[in-house]
């Protein structure tokens, strides 16, 4: 799993406390990066495994956070510093002929304009909450679940998992 952001801007550091705290947990077959952004060599690290959680901070959306599957999807840019996870996803698959299972948690945040390396309290909530939907979906069996039992399992964390 890749969790990034900036640690720096209050609630911008949720997926950098995600993958940290993911960390901690020491979960068996779970590898953890932590990112100020995605780039392209992210695209080494998920060729080698068989799926991958990016986590970041959402601006707006579902609280405490969202769940979903992604695609790899190709974008141009004109920085090949700063990528989003369907692009990672895609340079993984187009450079080294893998097809890596992408899922995107995006963990609610409020505060992102001022400097600070502190989560607010609302935020550090939808963290908790984020941690124990992934463990339960680690133990599960993870990978290659149908949306409809991402959903579910998602909703019994405070969200529907879209």
């Amino acid at each position: 799993m890749i969790g990034y952001g900036n640690p720096g801007r209050r609630d911008d550091g949720l997926g950098p406390a995600f993958a940290e705290a993911v960390e901690k947990l020491g979960l068996a077959g779970v590898t953890v990066e932590v990112n100020y952004q995605l780039g392209v060599e992210d695209a080494y690290a998920v060729a080698g495994h068989r799926g991958v959680v990016f986590a970041d901070a959402a601006a707006e959306g579902p609280e405490p956070f969202s769940f979903r599957p992604i695609e790899p999807k190709a974008r141009m840019s004109f920085s090949s510093h700063s990528l989003d996870p369907a692009s990672v996803l895609a340079l993984a698959r187009d450079l080294f002929g893998v097809e890596t299972e992408g899922y995107l948690l995006g963990i609610r945040g409020y505060v992102f304009d001022e400097f600070n390396e502190s989560l607010t309290p609302r935020a550090e909530r939808n963290l908790a909450a984020a941690l124990g939907f992934f463990q339960s979906w680690i133990h599960n069996g993870s990978f290659s679940q149908t949306a409809e039992s991402i959903s579910h399992l998602a909703s019994l964390f405070g969200k529907e998992g879209k």
